[in-house]
């Protein structure tokens, strides 16, 4: 049978001392464990359970933080399935250092700390919006003001989130075509807000809807509204996010300046082209890497964007780069009319970071690997998703894995050796403690004989 013990040192040892002992296991380190241990330390899981609150009314024996520790360490580890969250976390050290621990009756943990049913059946009675409106909270209003964490640097993006075209069950999936082979494709669409913070990124927003729905519309109100977009602040978008009108509002409303491309098709486009051109005073590209490309800045580009009320359209700068191996030219403007081509184009550079953030995201986390086709299921495992690389993310920021800054999860997980750790888990009843090897050693020559002879029968 399995059982939930409470952390209890003082009361474990005595216990012990009087001949009730009921199990000893060893501890061995985990990198994935390492980092929800940290998480932990520095009360993340607190700002959960403080955002997302806990939908049950009885069977509260399991805590709730432990829950989403556990769901969070799954996804961290690729076990995409809600019944592969309650074997997530089994060490027992682990376990120990989150304030509790399970036995069963064979000490191995094959029940695991919840059934799956109970699991869905908790999901079941939250509202899919509350999972994303969850995640915003916890991130904006707890994590970042609690680590002092406040980006300056924003890029905004979308992702398709793909499913099997054939299952219409999925649950307000939408249907478009594949922007890789232009065929029909089912499934949903994520807009995001990444914050640079230092040499890496967070995810700071999120959207979720259809595939179909254009990545404006997704993106628009968020846009318009994050908290995370403060006076001063830089966002960088792509050409799917192209909006005179939104543009406009940013720099006069929020005081926030844009940079974007534009399209070819543009009148501001070819205007700007055509400036370089006849200016003729090209700068070496900023990127070493792009050793064949040069760089030209032009100003006053404003009035040949207009908006539907052009009297309010704010001023704009390009910096138009030319490939002149390819002898083609790519425009890209800002509203910050007082930097120069050299920094539009280094700060513009920053945006194919999110990219790779989709990229692992799809092939390491496997964000896509739905195990249902309903809506709180599926929007429980990409929040799960994001909170685990999100944890990922802060622990590259902390000194416990600033050796892990600039690499990927998958490749570091590819050369982690573990390692035992001194330590080992004592039970007894519904408490345990947690000693040194030594302090073992050290218990077991004050035990009475009949003591004695219960720890070997144990460690046998």
């Amino acid at each position: 049978m399995i059982r939930l013990c409470k952390y209890n040192q003082e009361t474990t040892l005595n216990n012990i001392r009087n001949g009730k002992l009921d199990m000893v296991a060893l501890s061995t380190t985990n990198l994935i464990d390492d980092i929800i241990l940290k998480m932990n330390d520095i009360h993340l899981f607190e700002c959960l359970k403080d955002n997302i609150s806990d939908k049950r009314s009885h069977n509260t024996t399991v805590p709730y933080e432990l829950i989403w520790a556990s769901a969070i360490a799954a996804k961290m580890k690729v076990q995409t399935s809600l019944t592969d969250i309650p074997y997530a976390i089994s060490n027992h050290r682990t376990l120990a250092k989150l304030g509790y621990t399970l036995i069963d009756s064979n000490g191995s943990l094959k029940c695991g700390l919840m059934q799956e049913g109970t699991l869905r059946f908790l999901l079941s009675k939250y509202n899919p919006s509350l999972f994303i409106n969850g995640y915003n909270n916890t991130v904006q209003k707890s994590i970042f003001p609690m680590l002092d964490i406040a980006p300056d640097i924003h890029i905004l993006d979308c992702t398709d989130l793909e499913v099997n075209y054939s299952n219409s069950n999925y649950e307000n999936s939408g249907v478009t075509h594949s922007k890789r082979d232009d065929s029909l494709t089912r499934g949903y669409k994520l807009a995001t807000l990444r914050g640079i913070v230092d040499d890496t990124g967070l995810i700071e927003d999120i959207r979720f809807g259809s595939i179909n729905i254009h990545d404006f519309n997704l993106s628009e109100e968020m846009v318009r509204t994050s908290p995370m977009l403060k006076p001063g602040d830089i966002l960088i978008n792509d050409r799917g996010f192209l909006s005179r009108d939104i543009i406009n509002f940013l720099k006069t409303s929020r005081n926030v300046d844009v940079y974007v491309p534009l399209k070819e098709n543009m009148i501001a486009y070819e205007q700007a082209v055509l400036s370089a051109k006849e200016l003729d005073d090209w700068k070496p590209h900023p990127n070493p890497k792009r050793k064949d490309q040069v760089i030209s800045a032009i100003s006053g580009m404003g009035l040949y964007w207009e908006s539907s009320n052009p009297k309010e359209d704010v001023p704009i700068n390009c910096c138009v780069v030319w490939n002149k191996n390819e002898d083609e030219y790519f425009v890209f403007v800002t509203t910050d009319i007082n930097t120069s081509a050299r920094d539009i184009i280094t700060t513009y550079e920053l945006r194919p970071e999110i990219e790779e953030d989709y990229r692992q995201l799809k092939d390491f986390w496997k964000i896509e690997d739905f195990k249902s086709t309903k809506l709180n299921v599926i929007l429980f495992h990409i929040v799960c998703v994001l909170f685990g690389y999100l944890f990922f993310q802060l622990y590259t920021l902390l000194p416990d894995g600033e050796q892990y800054l600039h690499k990927s999860l998958p490749i570091i997980l590819k050369t982690y050796i573990p390692e035992v750790f001194p330590y080992v888990v004592l039970y007894s009843g519904y408490e345990f403690g947690v000693l040194t090897l030594f302090e073992l050693m050290e218990l077991y020559a004050h035990c009475s004989d009949e003591v004695r002879i219960k720890f070997k029968k144990i460690l046998n």
